[in-house]
């Protein structure tokens, strides 16, 4: 600083500092804030732009989920179609009825259906019904009947079985049919 005179240099060197200061204050107060808002706005921005793609996946697989959703309601009406329904009575006597000619069952006794609420599973739409059976069959035609009942009708449930030796091999035996009813079907 030869070049200024002695007497201005003190000024110069104050008004140097000065400047320095206020641009160190502007840098600090001014434009670091600005960095800090637009790395808020870079975060939302990767934040949006998630779930837009998000969003667009979503779109893309509602149709498979549509077509899925469909097809599921489709095998749940045609399951539906023999569910319980109207006279339970009716409904299990035909069942049966009909059932049981494939297989070398006597089933003479059918007991009155009792009608009540699903207690497994919570806010279950279906009701179930509860019906005594009993016959007499040889063991291997019991297994293939219990077998065979539940195997084609996935709404009907044998418990309860009790087997009891009767006249020669044959066995005679008594269980429960549970079924699921119809929602809406009454």
């Amino acid at each position: 600083m030869k070049w200024l005179p002695e007497e201005k240099r003190k000024p110069f060197l104050a008004v140097v500092v000065v400047t320095l200061a206020l641009l160190g204050l502007i840098s600090a107060g001014l434009i670091r804030s600005q960095y800090a808002q637009l790395s808020g706005v870079k975060d939302t921005l990767q934040t949006a732009t998630q779930q837009l793609q998000t969003m667009q996946k979503n779109i893309q697989t509602g149709e498979v989920t549509t077509k899925q959703l469909e097809a599921a309601t489709a095998l749940l009406a045609q399951a539906e179609e023999n569910m319980a329904s109207g006279d339970l009575y009716s409904w299990a006597y035909n069942l049966l009825r009909l059932f049981k000619q494939q297989y070398k069952v006597e089933i003479p006794e059918m007991g009155h259906p009792v009608e009540g609420e699903v207690y497994l599973i919570p806010g279950f739409p279906y009701r179930q019904m509860r019906l005594i059976i009993a016959g007499k069959a040889y063991y291997h035609d019991i297994g293939k009947f219990v077998a065979g009942i539940e195997n084609n009708y996935p709404y009907l449930r044998l418990t309860d079985v009790k087997i009891e030796p009767a006249e020669g091999e044959k066995l005679s035996f008594k269980m429960d049919l549970l079924a699921l009813i119809k929602p809406d079907a009454r």
